[in-house]
């Protein structure tokens, strides 16, 4: 049996490539379903409220957004879990908030991506 010696280094590479492949999916992802009215920009809000450390906030808490009452009393932290949940379905998760007329994501992997894009935005 011959086997065939893979160098650290190039494993790491590979890794690194695929990361960024993942990112690139992930910003491609939320500029597709996101950008019209969020941007990733700290203090740069629109239509939506900016994104911008958003993993671990508290629900509509961002300073100087007018967020819905949903979101403005909402009782939760921005987890990976609770962004999936919330993108596969906004209105289920907060009733009455204004994401109107998005109505989710349906595929995980989309949302997986997106939720890491979002991760790495103000780590």
């Amino acid at each position: 049996m011959h086997r065939i010696a893979i160098p650290f280094a190039a494993i790491c590479a590979l890794s690194g490539a695929a990361l960024a492949e993942e990112q690139q999916d992930g910003q491609l992802l939320f500029n597709n379903a996101c950008r019209t009215c969020h941007t990733t920009d700290e203090g740069d809000n629109r239509l939506g409220p900016n994104l911008h450390a958003i993993v671990g906030r508290k629900a509509g808490s961002l300073e100087g957004f007018a967020y819905s009452s949903s979101l403005a009393n909402a009782d939760f932290e921005w987890t990976k879990d609770n962004l999936d949940r919330f993108l596969t379905d906004p209105q289920a998760m907060a009733p009455g908030n204004n994401m109107k007329p998005f109505a989710g994501l349906a595929d995980e992997k989309d949302r997986a991506a997106i939720i890491a894009f979002l991760e790495d935005q103000g780590s």
